[in-house]
Parts: structure tokens; C-alpha cells; sequence
């Protein structure tokens, strides 16, 4: 039986509890998650590459997965599908909030799919809890004053904290 590999993109600046609803459910389906975070200087993130690895690393820490399953968190440049077909993967996971993300997400997955047909999209929308989550508004919320502890985790939050002083 192959392996199912399956890769969930983002920019994760910085890794919500959302995020991780997803990755905790992404595990259901494959047998190894790649966390692949983009390096987009054009979002103009809060956290470096590393500091954004860092902190997911810690976040799944905790995460109970079986043994013959796996998570690995690295970083991209370039067309998700070449990297996606580098590491062998059959998937790529989505996380979906309202609406206005699956007009983007519908767009992506069609060019997606006309440059490698082989990889499969995977769309799970965000549990009801986490369906106004993002990091743009928990750094937001944070910058002005606002408490995101529910959003993110005490690790997160810290990080959150040393760079709003």
C-alpha cells in the first residue's frame, strides 16, 4: 500500500489554534503531513521563517499521532505543486472558513491541478469554533490591545507578546 503524503501550505504567521485543528484532522487522512510554510516576502509577515517553524514545532508538539504516521514541518519557495511532487505527495490539504476563502482556494486548486493532475486537493472546513480565526486578525487583535488567548497557543502568545513590546 503507498504512503498517503500530504502536504498543508501556509504562511502560519503565526500558527493559530485553527491551524491546528486542521493538522490534528489532516492526520486521519494521511500518513505524513508536511507543514509547509512559504516564504512570501509579499505578505510582510511578523515572524521570520524560522521563528514561524519554531513555533509550530513546539505547537504539534503535543500532538498524539500513531506510530507508523509522521509530521514534518519545513519551509518553500516556489510552485507548490513542484515541491508537492518533490516529496512525493498525493495531497494537499486546505483549511476553509467562510466562503470568500473557497473563491480563492476553488481558483488555486484549478490552476494546481492543470500543473500536476496527480496531486489531489483536500478541503476541510474549519470546525465552529475556528471559523473566524486568522492570523491576520489575532495580530491584529493582539497589536491593539485585545486578548487572543483562546486563539493561540500560551507558547504563541509569548512570542506574540516579545514582538508588540
Amino acid at each position: 500500500m503507498n504512503k498517503k503524503i500530504g502536504i498543508y501550505p501556509g504562511t502560519f504567521d503565526p500558527i493559530t489554534n485553527g491551524h491546528l485543528d486542521i493538522i490534528i484532522r489532516s492526520m486521519k487522512i494521511v500518513d505524513t503531513l508536511i507543514i509547509s510554510i512559504a516564504n512570501n516576502s509579499n505578505k510582510k509577515p511578523l515572524f521570520s521563517i524560522d521563528e514561524r517553524i519554531s513555533m509550530i514545532k513546539k505547537d504539534i508538539s503535543s500532538i498524539k499521532i500513531a506510530k507508523d504516521k509522521s509530521i514534518n514541518v519545513t519551509k518553500f519557495n516556489g510552485l507548490l505543486t513542484s515541491f508537492a511532487k518533490k516529496n512525493k505527495a498525493n495531497c494537499i490539504i486546505r483549511g476553509l472558513r467562510a466562503v470568500s476563502d473557497f473563491e480563492y482556494e476553488f481558483q488555486m486548486t484549478g490552476m494546481n491541478y492543470r500543473l500536476n493532475s496527480n496531486i489531489e486537493t483536500i478541503f476541510l472546513m474549519s470546525t465552529e469554533k475556528n471559523l473566524f480565526i486568522s492570523s491576520n486578525f489575532i495580530k491584529e487583535v493582539h497589536y491593539l490591545g485585545g486578548n487572543v488567548n483562546n486563539f493561540v497557543s500560551q507558547f504563541v502568545l509569548k512570542k506574540l507578546n516579545k514582538k508588540n513590546k
